[in-house]
């Protein structure tokens, strides 16, 4: 790991609504709200009256009536995100996309060429104002947690340059929530025993932080409160898997309930799959327990498959072996991931012929492209949220 802060993270602030606000003049300086049904991004003039994405569309409106609603446009924020994606290859070719609208950047060997760090990133956020039209604001750090953790301070429309004799005075006195992996469940579990900063989980032994939280959150807490990460960024990578997943809350929930969130989060996993062209064999099935605990279960398959049928069947019967344990010791969060990934290239039948869920899988990604991914979804999960919609990062 280099001694210097040479690691951006640049992230495109309110991505979907800036776009929209970017395209129809009428929009700008106003709030505005993408999704009608549940609220996939809003504007930062939405956000100070309190609306926040995943919220349901309902809430959103009572808190800014006077917001905009639009439905959202894939097609263009896929286009927004490849040209931005294009300013980025064209500062470092080290470039590591976390999703359609941020991505890790490593400009530690461009210093003799072009200048240091801050001078990039500053250039890198004019370039994709004056080119996309967009504000993107950018954290420079010597380690990717800290890069974006500085990037989510600066938001929006900011540079944040962390320079590494300041990290642990920057990083301290901040909220535990800024910490990855530190949900609403674990906050709260954290503030009780009165742990309400990042220096406060510093200060306790990591035996003690997995006491609390448990093994493998607990070390990696430890670690990050130290800003110990030393992942590099990773160019090229191709995901091994999809997935989704939902929080839920600590009532108890019945089968007919995880059933209909389940079969929402296999349309989202399926549909993104077909999407990027990718198929998978093993259908992963991932659960968080009331005591904090997670378990995963899982089944491979015969060939890889992108079937939203295929995959719910599985995803389904993986549900029912696990429902007593469920019930004995509560639910707080269900996945799914597909696993395994590989190119789609596998032998397919004539969905008119032989196949008729691939010719109504084909149909339902058709409707949702052209009129945004809430035009269509399962009876079961009408009046319900089941949380934003996890956009693709496209090829880039």
């Amino acid at each position: 790991m280099s001694g210097e802060a040479t690691i951006l993270h640049a992230d495109l602030d309110a991505f979907y609504a800036s776009v929209e606000q970017r395209d129809d003049p009428r929009l700008r300086d106003r709030p505005v709200i993408v999704g009608r049904g549940v609220v996939l991004a809003a504007s930062y003039q939405a956000k100070a009256r309190g609306v926040r994405s995943g919220m349901g569309g309902a809430a959103a409106r009572r808190l800014c009536p006077e917001a905009i609603v639009v439905a959202p446009r894939m097609s263009a924020y896929s286009a927004a995100s490849r040209a931005v994606f294009e300013v980025f290859r064209q500062t470092t070719p080290l470039v590591e996309g976390l999703s359609i609208d941020e991505a890790f950047l490593d400009v530690g060997g461009l210093r003799r060429l072009v200048g240091p760090p801050a001078g990039i990133a500053a250039e890198l956020r004019r370039a994709v104002r004056d080119r996309v039209g967009l504000p993107i604001t950018v954290g420079v750090a010597r380690t990717k947690f800290l890069a974006k953790v500085a990037s989510g301070v600066a938001k929006p429309d900011g540079l944040l340059v962390v320079p590494p004799t300041g990290e642990l005075v920057f990083l301290h006195p901040l909220p535990v929530e800024r910490l990855w992996g530190v949900g609403p469940v674990t906050a709260a579990k954290l503030r009780q025993h009165r742990i309400r900063t990042v220096g406060d989980v510093a200060r306790l032994g990591e035996s003690t932080l997995v006491s609390l939280v448990g093994g493998h959150a607990g070390r990696h807490l430890h670690a990050l409160a130290h800003n110990r990460d030393p992942r590099p960024v990773r160019v090229g990578r191709r995901r091994a898997s999809m997935g989704a997943q939902h929080a839920l809350g600590r009532s108890g929930h019945q089968p007919a309930e995880l059933d209909a969130v389940l079969a929402g989060l296999v349309d989202r996993v399926a549909r993104r799959l077909r999407a990027a062209a990718r198929s998978g064999r093993t259908i992963t099935l991932r659960l968080r327990f009331a005591d904090y605990q997670r378990a995963t279960r899982s089944r491979t398959l015969a060939k890889a498959t992108a079937d939203t049928g295929t995959i719910l069947g599985t995803a389904r019967t993986l549900l029912r072996v696990a429902l007593p344990e469920i019930e004995r010791r509560g639910v707080t969060l269900i996945g799914v991931a597909v696993d395994n990934l590989g190119d789609g290239h596998v032998q397919l039948t004539l969905p008119w012929h032989d196949d008729p869920s691939a010719e109504l899988d084909a149909a339902c990604d058709a409707v949702r492209e052209r009129f945004g991914s809430t035009a269509l979804t399962r009876a079961v999960l009408l009046g319900r949220d089941t949380g934003p919609e996890a956009p693709l990062l496209p090829d880039h």
